[in-house]
Order: C-alpha cells, then structure tokens, then sequence
C-alpha cells in the first residue's frame, strides 16, 4: 500500500531550539534575547527567506538593520545555525525505509540552516529527495509544498506516509490525501509504522 515515506526535519529528525540563537545574538545588537524573535516577526523576513523570496546575503543585511546587528556573514551563519542540536530518530530507521520506500525530507527551511543541516547531519544522504521550501517556493500547510512531494514521491498521495511534529502541518497533508501522523518520539513512530505495515 505504502510506497513512500515522508519526514519532516526540525522536531522530528533532528531538536532545535531558537533561544540558542537569540542568546548569541543579544551580545552583538541593543536588544534583549527576548525582544528579538519579537522585532523578526513583525517583518515577515523569515517568511520570505523560508519561501525563497530572499537570497542568504539579503536577508543577513535585512536582518542586521531590523536588529542593528554588528556582525559579518560567515558569523552570523554560525549563530542563525546553532539552533540544530541532537538527532531524533535512529538511522538505522532511516537507513531501512530507504532500502523498501522512496523516502523524502519535507522541511519549511531556509539555505542558510539547510547548508549547516547538510554538512552536519550524515543522515541527510539517506533521502532519496528533498523537498525544501526555499527551492518550492512555499510553506507549509500550503498543499503547493504537499503536492511536491507527492509528485517527487512517484505515487499517488493516499500511498505515502508523513510525520510531523506540528498538528496544523500533519492537517495540511491529510487534506491533499496524504496519511499522516503528528511525530511525538522515535518509539510513538516506529508504532505508526508497523501499525500500516512498513517495515524497515
């Protein structure tokens, strides 16, 4: 029944935190680590970087005058990536579905983050494809980003399985007819997926 399997990234395969960046950032600009995610929002910035409206450079200039960062771009990269820290799922787990599925990465990400991602976490290379909101031009829940990776899937969406650890977003597949689950731990996972029968 199953022919792919679809992961989302932050929260699900590998934890971050955005504290961890505001904490460094508070020391180069004049305002509190508390009052800074507040500033960014406010924009839309982040958004439109996510969506890919905004190349890496822009954004770090627009960032730096909403903030009034001092800060050159190879550090600011260091400190906007520093939010990534452990892994979540096993990679055997990984290594296994991809031997029987097709199995893809959907992210709402950026290139900053996903460069750092790519050249620090080896279980990227697992993925058959990357569906990346930056490249398709849209976030989830927009179905544009579902019906990607429903077509980079190969197969109809009712064939492929989702895992997210954000309710809205595990909604917005079901809605384009993917079968999906709100990802909670490694274990609750691999209980979705011998309930379904995949196995790896």
């Amino acid at each position: 029944m199953y022919k792919a399997i679809i992961f989302d990234l932050g929260k699900v395969l590998v934890h971050f935190d955005f504290k961890r960046g505001y904490r460094e950032l508070e020391g180069l600009c004049p305002y509190p680590a508390a009052e800074i995610p507040k500033r960014i929002a406010a924009t839309g910035l982040v958004e439109r970087f996510e969506t890919g409206l905004v190349e890496p450079r822009d954004f770090v200039d627009q960032l730096s005058r909403i903030l009034d960062l001092d800060v050159d771009y190879d550090r600011f990269c260091r400190i906007w990536s520093s939010i990534f820290g452990h892994t979540l799922v096993p990679e055997s787990l990984l290594e296994g579905l991809a031997a029987r599925y097709r199995l893809l990465l959907l992210s709402n990400t950026n290139a900053i983050h996903f460069e750092m991602i790519r050249q620090n976490y080896p279980l990227i290379r697992h993925f058959h494809e990357l569906v990346l909101s930056y490249e398709v031009k849209a976030m989830k829940p927009r179905p544009e980003i579902f019906h990607a990776a429903v077509e980079r899937a190969g197969c109809r969406p009712e064939e492929c399985f989702y895992t997210d650890d954000i309710a809205d977003y595990v909604d917005g597949a079901r809605r384009v007819g993917i079968d999906a689950v709100q990802f909670r731990s490694a274990e609750q996972l691999e209980e979705e997926l011998r309930a379904r029968g995949i196995s790896w």
